[in-house]
């Protein structure tokens, strides 16, 4: 019989020769040296996991985060830099109401004088609504309302200028020497300061102001307005996240000083005060915070692993 090549081939093959089966004794230790591979995989994993993080990306161009109880700096980012701080400033602009001892059931009428004529921005407070020097301190910290903090301004003894002189002298009372007010509501970009300064300025709002305390963290608020009620809500989302333990909070925004933030805030065990400035992108502002607590939680957790 004549067998063709292929089947020379396969016949060689498919000899004894050719076909070899593992011994019980390779099989056990390829799948030991399978599983040895595996773990140490895992444990690298794990490990670089746990390797505390060097720096975190952040999209603030000035950021200051500080342990409120030692005032040791956790993270520090241009917090020398002097910037514009928008709204911030209405953290000082309700110090000065309070430490004026001013009446805050006194009810004031909203003038055209209160209208924003820098920046044109929006108002539902209409001219001619009374409302509390309460109200509008609330108004001014959870909502940042500009007609709120400029009537503040505008009724305090002596007008406006001397409130701002005010505003001022408190700033250099706390030592904030990179500080300078120009206005009550932060729409001038002449109110300026440094992620230094403001983190003075919210230790002490924290410390000392109670009113601040809650006003700056309350969720949402309705005031009555001719007869009408006018619901508001805190410009900082975070204080309604469940999973964030805020004492103290404050938004800003204009062009000149880009997204603003600060709070008071218990993250990773620890009461921090966090300084977020010139943050681009409408969102990169919570981002960040997010960001610096991820990266702060990462470091708790590799500090226990150790």
């Amino acid at each position: 019989m004549v067998h063709t090549h292929k089947e020379t081939v396969r016949l060689r093959e498919d000899s004894p020769q050719m076909q070899r089966k593992l011994h019980p004794l390779e099989g056990i230790v390829a799948v030991f040296a399978l599983f040895f591979v595996l773990a140490l995989t895992i444990g690298f994993a794990q490990a670089d996991e746990a390797r505390p993080q060097k720096t975190v990306y952040l999209r603030s161009a000035s950021a200051l985060v500080q342990d409120a109880s030692t005032g040791e700096i956790v993270i520090d980012k241009n917090s020398e830099a002097v910037t514009p701080i928008a709204s911030i400033t209405k953290l000082m602009t309700a110090m000065v109401i309070i430490d004026s001892g001013l009446d805050l059931d006194t009810r004031i009428v909203l003038e055209r004088g209160d209208i924003d004529s820098k920046k044109g921005s929006r108002s539902r407070l209409e001219t001619g609504a009374v409302l509390t020097r309460g109200e509008l301190m609330l108004l001014a910290l959870m909502a940042s309302e500009n007609r709120a903090a400029a009537a503040l301004g505008r009724t305090y003894p002596g007008g406006m200028s001397a409130f701002v002189a005010a505003m001022n002298a408190k700033a250099a009372e706390l030592g904030m020497n990179d500080t300078h007010y120009d206005d009550p509501t932060g729409l001038s970009p002449y109110n300026v300061s440094s992620a230094r300064d403001l983190a003075k300025l919210v230790r002490t709002a924290h410390e000392d102001y109670p009113l601040i305390r809650e006003y700056s963290t309350r969720e949402r608020a309705t005031v009555k307005v001719r007869n009408r009620q006018i619901a508001f809500r805190n410009t900082n989302g975070l204080v309604r996240n469940s999973h964030w333990d805020i004492g103290l909070s404050k938004t800003g925004y204009i062009s000149e000083a880009g997204r603003c933030l600060v709070m008071q805030v218990r993250l990773a065990s620890k009461d921090l005060i966090v300084v977020l400035l010139d943050s681009w992108g409408k969102q990169s502002r919570i981002g960040d915070a997010q960001r610096i607590r991820k990266y702060l939680e990462k470091q708790t957790v590799a500090t226990r692993s150790m």
